[in-house]
């Protein structure tokens, strides 16, 4: 079962890095993970609350304080845009994979993260500069929907198929090609 999964879940345990947030705990920075290849106590850092913490730091901006210069505000809403599309990406991520095919789930997932971390660099500079990799982001979320709903549908329509390859003929099928 482990190495059905396993690009997922590294993946996952990536994007759980780059947010800087573990749901588990529901609080910064700890992360615990107890998969045989990879066991991770506790991470002190992620890249965006890190980022946060520092343009505090840089602008003297306490907690719980939101608002101050605008290159904060910036890092603060990059951060807390990336966190609310998180939820979705993992969902999305996880049964594309499963469904589907773990291998392209993966690789969209981590075009995702990258995209991501554009837009929070391309955000905290400027307002304008998140809008290309926030379409990219939106984009793969959508290729993720995509690849989530073939592979549904090709595990109810057909259960004894190989469920990626089921997924790519369905169309073919619909159309008397196949």
């Amino acid at each position: 079962m482990r190495d059905q999964i396993d690009l997922l879940a590294a993946v996952t345990l990536l994007g759980v890095l780059e947010q800087g947030k573990c749901p588990l705990y529901n609080a910064n920075i700890k992360v615990i993970c107890n998969l045989q290849w990879l066991e991770v106590a506790k991470i002190k850092a992620a890249y965006f609350a890190m980022q946060v913490i520092y343009a505090r730091r840089k602008y003297k901006i306490s907690p719980p304080e939101t608002t101050g210069h605008p290159e904060f505000e910036r890092t603060f809403r990059a951060q807390a845009n990336c966190s609310e599309y998180f939820p979705i990406f993992i969902s999305l991520l996880w049964v594309a994979g499963i469904f589907f095919h773990q291998g392209v789930a993966a690789a969209c997932g981590l075009l995702y993260l990258y995209t991501r971390l554009k837009y929070f660099q391309g955000y905290a500079v400027a307002a304008q500069g998140r809008l290309g990799p926030l379409y990219a982001s939106a984009w793969l979320l959508w290729v993720l929907v995509g690849l989530a709903l073939a592979g549904l549908l090709a595990h109810f329509l057909w259960p004894s198929s190989s469920t990626w390859m089921a997924a790519l003929v369905w169309p073919l099928q619909l159309h008397g090609a196949w």
